[in-house]
């Protein structure tokens, strides 16, 4: 999915929910007293050529991330805003973007046509329980494919030493009809363009996302993260003619310096 992306794993076309890095916890190590931080870095990810494809290709990944307070976060992603705090809960206003889709991305897109980049605005509402976060995110995309997206996920993230924190996420993405027809339907323009049949979908929960991520502290300054992570596409997305594999696996690694 080219929305939500999730911003936490030191990817632009990922983002997530959260910072992916444990922003709060190595802020306790920096200089507790200062209010903001930043971090610069950058790596690589592997993935699928496009959501469904069977072939994966290399991506690199520039990264930087600014937090001030515990308010506003920038990062790749997008800007979050916490407008609201509480006995655990959090309720948070976001604008970002959708990368969209080329149909020169791979042979399988030649005839559906681009889906154009756009940005996006939404709402995000959490509740920590410990290390323990629930989060419902709705992000809507103004142009391009005038995606709805609901993003439903619970996360984990606790420190194993003084140096390494290991995290897990898993997360059910439903989206509305326009962004289902934008990425997986076929109408009778683009099956004769493209060679692919006719399909019609609908609004529903189109993917199912897990993945377990490590923090390692290399210095007071530097640190590198590793993720690995298993999309699965369910419902009318799954059934497309577009999608070739069900299963979308990704792998990224990335280092950054904290200033």
């Amino acid at each position: 999915m080219a929305a939500s992306a999730s911003a936490a794993d030191l990817s632009p076309t990922e983002p997530a929910s959260g910072s992916g890095l444990d922003q709060e916890r190595f802020d306790q190590r920096f200089e507790p007293e200062r209010n903001w931080s930043l971090i610069i870095g950058g790596g690589a990810r592997y993935k699928p050529e496009y959501e469904g494809s069977e072939d994966f290709e290399i991506s690199p990944i520039p990264f930087v991330q600014f937090t001030y307070g515990d308010w506003l976060e920038i990062n790749p992603g997008g800007a979050t805003v916490t407008a609201l705090q509480r006995n655990g809960f959090s309720l948070a206003g976001k604008v970002g973007y959708e990368s969209g889709r080329d149909a020169g991305d791979h042979d399988r897109l030649r005839g559906l046509g681009d889906i154009d980049l756009a940005a996006t605005v939404g709402v995000r509402a959490a509740y920590e329980w410990g290390p323990v976060e629930l989060y419902a995110e709705v992000d809507q995309t103004i142009g391009g494919s005038e995606s709805l997206i609901g993003t439903f996920g619970v996360g984990y993230s606790a420190p194993v030493t003084e140096k390494l924190i290991l995290g897990a996420k898993a997360e059910a993405i439903v989206a509305n009809d326009k962004h289902m027809e934008a990425y997986f339907g076929i109408d009778s323009e683009q099956s004769a363009a493209s060679g692919l049949p006719e399909y019609e979908t609908k609004a529903g929960l189109k993917r199912v996302n897990i993945s377990a991520s490590a923090a390692y502290l290399l210095t007071d300054n530097w640190l590198v993260r590793g993720q690995a992570g298993l999309g699965i596409l369910t419902g009318d997305a799954a059934d497309s003619p577009i999608v070739q594999e069900k299963l979308q696996p990704s792998v990224s690694l990335g280092i950054g310096y904290k200033f």
